[in-house]
């Protein structure tokens, strides 16, 4: 089992026959989600997984992370998985044996199902760890939903002797079992603005003895939306979203101050820097042509998530091994989701691949996304990302 040729139907027969355990566990983490970077509950429930594995374990300091090491004792690289544990702030609202016991968290972006997924593939390469060489390191990880948690981990040494690393996310829009991926660009980056714009308040009857924020505020909003058509190449790709806009109490008030934000998404870090120049230039240049002042900051989210060529092409091949042509498609463009698995890729060649888990009584592009309170996970997918897991281990 350390080459293509021996990655096929029996892996994931091997995969399937943790079903029960990957199933269990994935529900009990979706019962009891937590938020953030600090996870006790669900760490706890992880380290009860790996008991009995003969892993090398150890527990983050700054957040409740958990990294298991498991070596074969023999040469061989050392490939780290990562699973990422927590959960959004969202009320569930589909009712099951195992919906969501705490108001205001759900596990709506299928962590839970990459937690049960990963425990897994530690078990079933546990078992087999005689056909292959070098080590697998279990990233376990918090705080992946706007924490940064990958990077918490980073700082902590998780990729200290790392040769190269793979993560999986389910998507319930896509084909049940189907697996998806490309090189290069896959997700976006991330950043936020907040840009609050400074006039002076008074009487709405009397305008002229006040500088309004709120025509400014407003001609700000069409000033950062034409940044995308008037300032980027055509050939080059961003999304630039203002969420929120906030002025004012009341009907014959001009209040001091308008305040607007939004986020910024892109797929090259060059454009990502002259999206973010432009926002400061737009925004103040259109404060000051209306007599006001503006202060504008960008707060840095994570970075574009770039798959190693190489890497993704692996995934391809053994995913094609275990599930046959059917199985794999090449993605054909980037999305504009973030992700920060991008701090793994910016530091050792790896990929991340999506798993579909579209409910038998949906079809992709109806079901209910990743991010609503609806969300499902389609559990007979769960033994292909096992298989897929272990697969990118064994492949050598």
């Amino acid at each position: 089992m350390s080459n293509l040729e021996s990655i096929g139907p029996e892996l994931i027969e091997a995969a399937r026959g943790l079903d029960a355990d990957t199933i269990e566990l994935r529900r009990a983490i979706h019962a009891e989600p937590e938020i953030g970077l600090d996870l006790p509950a669900t760490q706890a429930k992880v380290l009860e997984s790996l008991t009995g594995l003969g892993l090398e374990i150890s527990l983050g300091e700054s957040s409740t992370s958990v990294v298991a090491d498991l070596d074969t004792g023999k040469p061989g690289p050392t490939v780290l998985l990562r699973g990422d544990m927590d959960a959004l702030p969202l009320t569930e609202d589909f009712v099951s044996d195992f919906q969501s016991q705490r108001e205001g968290a759900m596990h709506a972006c299928g962590h839970d199902a990459h937690v049960a997924m990963l425990a897994s593939a530690a078990h079933l390469l546990s078992a087999n760890k005689s056909e292959f060489g070098g080590k697998v390191r279990f990233m376990f990880q918090p705080g992946e939903e706007g924490y940064a948690g990958a990077r918490h981990m980073i700082e902590e040494g998780v990729l200290d002797g790392v040769d190269r690393a793979f993560a999986i996310h389910v998507v319930t829009n896509m084909p049940n079992g189907l697996v998806g991926t490309k090189g290069g660009p896959l997700l976006a980056s991330e950043d936020s603005f907040e840009i609050t714009v400074h006039g002076r308040g008074g009487h709405a009857s009397a305008p002229h003895q006040c500088v309004d924020p709120i025509p400014p505020a407003a001609a700000i909003v069409g000033g950062l939306h034409n940044i995308i058509s008037r300032d980027l190449d055509p050939s080059q790709s961003a999304v630039l979203t203002v969420g929120h806009i906030e002025a004012g109490t009341t009907t014959n008030i001009i209040p001091p101050s308008a305040f607007l934000e939004g986020t910024v998404r892109t797929f090259d870090e060059g454009v990502r820097s002259q999206v973010r120049e432009a926002i400061q230039r737009v925004s103040t240049g259109t404060a000051e042509s209306y007599g006001c002042s503006c202060s504008c900051d960008l707060i840095p989210g994570y970075p574009v998530t770039i798959n190693d060529e190489h890497q993704a092409m692996l995934v391809g091949e053994v995913a094609t091994g275990l599930f046959g042509d059917d199985g794999f498609f090449e993605a054909k463009s980037p999305v504009f989701a973030a992700e920060d698995f991008s701090y793994v890729l910016n530091a050792v060649p790896g990929a991340m691949a999506n798993l579909g888990v579209c409910p038998d009584d949906m079809t992709p592009g109806s079901a209910e996304p990743n991010h609503s309170n609806l969300m499902r996970v389609n559990e007979t997918a769960l033994h292909n990302g096992v298989g897929l897991y272990a697969g990118m281990v064994l492949v050598g």
